[in-house]
């Protein structure tokens, strides 16, 4: 009950102290929680410039349940997993790439971006541990996840297990991210992503969907790579956390389904997800 109608005490009937403390107790929690949320949003957009695809780090429980996650999915020990994921993590190579790329190309003012992948981290996870031959994301933007998963195929390399990767967008400007020696590892493929798909001459180990975020596009897509993809394909799901078309996909193709939930770290955006589709 509300400290100030607890207060007030035997002078309210029982009946009109609880009406009048419930609408109390959510404008309390509001002001500890939601509040406290909205109260970054600023700080954070002016230290960063950022208005939309924001980067972040992940709690300490959220990565721990990121690997846990995906040593499920690649039957892979979780140390394991956590090894790949700290790998990422302490990439001095790759930072430096990041930081100088949004600093120096590009028409929008960006500032301070320290931690970019988020849930990606995942992504890398998944490209270490399964070693794939092809990976296709759809939908590059600034080319966050075509850097990391790059920077993954990379490695694999260093270990006898090269990859290559294709990214599709429509966007010509797409993928400024994705240069110097990670450009090595793949290429953007410029058009409709379903198009690109469509004329995509290889058998798929890994399938990212971050393209158009509509379910009937995500869906069409799914159905475009079905025939595409390896006996231990993976697939995952950017917009998991908004549609249920992998959810659905996984089923009618005889897949496994788990959805992973971010939580950002010091940041008001409450997160997206990872949908996992795999056998």
């Amino acid at each position: 009950m509300h400290p100030i109608i607890r207060t007030l005490g035997r002078k309210i009937p029982v009946r009109l102290r609880r009406r009048i403390s419930a609408p109390l107790d959510a404008v309390r929690f509001f002001k500890t929680y939601l509040g406290r949320q909205t109260a970054t949003i600023l700080p954070i957009l002016l230290a960063t410039g950022e208005t939309h695809n924001f980067t972040y780090d992940l709690t300490e429980k959220n990565l721990r349940y990121l690997a846990e996650t995906i040593a499920v999915v690649t039957g892979k020990a979780p140390t394991d997993i956590a090894g790949y994921i700290d790998e990422a993590i302490g990439d001095s190579a790759l930072k430096r790439h990041f930081e100088t790329a949004m600093r120096t190309v590009g028409d929008q003012p960006l500032r301070n971006l320290r931690s970019p992948f988020g849930r990606r981290l995942g992504w890398y996870a998944i490209v270490r541990a399964i070693k794939p031959k092809v990976i296709v994301e759809t939908g590059v933007e600034r080319g966050h996840g075509a850097l990391l998963l790059c920077a993954a195929l990379l490695r694999n390399a260093a270990e006898n297990e090269p990859g290559r990767y294709f990214g599709t967008d429509i966007n010509p400007k797409a993928g400024r991210l994705l240069s110097g020696e990670y450009a090595s590892a793949g290429k953007i493929l410029y058009g409709d992503s379903i198009t690109s798909l469509k004329a995509l001459d290889e058998t798929i180990d890994l399938f990212i969907n971050d393209s158009d975020h509509s379910a009937d596009y995500e869906y069409e897509e799914f159905k475009v790579i079905a025939p595409k993809l390896s006996a231990k394909a993976i697939v995952l799901g950017d917009n998991a956390h908004v549609t249920d078309k992998l959810a659905l996909f996984s089923r009618e193709s005889g897949k496994r389904f788990v959805f992973f939930q971010e939580e950002p770290k010091n940041h008001w955006y409450p997160g997206a997800g990872i949908g996992i589709s795999f056998p």
